[in-house]
């Protein structure tokens, strides 16, 4: 997880355009190193730098907070997915 962040960092340093995909990568690599908190900072910047949350951006951030035992956020990332009209997929519900 710490270096798909420090890759984040680099890309904007190269002024490389992030986009859904490369922070959905960011996003997944927290999740699977049980960093809820980084998972939650993404999708806060995303959301501030006009990039799209997706089903899979939001998948990953609810699994890093259930792993985190974070049920309050996992659910609040639920509600915002409804919100936003997220489509929701097997793998949210699961």
């Amino acid at each position: 997880w710490d270096q798909a962040l420090r890759l984040l960092v680099e890309m904007v340093s190269a002024r490389v355009e992030l986009n859904t995909i490369t922070y959905n990568a960011a996003v997944s690599a927290c999740e699977k190193g049980d960093q809820w908190d980084q998972a939650l900072r993404l999708l806060v910047e995303m959301a501030f730098t006009q990039v799209e949350l997706d089903t899979i951006t939001y998948n990953a951030a609810v699994s890093a907070c259930e792993k985190g035992g974070q049920w309050d956020q996992a659910l609040r990332l639920l509600v915002e997915m409804a919100s936003a009209h997220v489509k929701v997929d097997a793998v949210t519900i699961n």
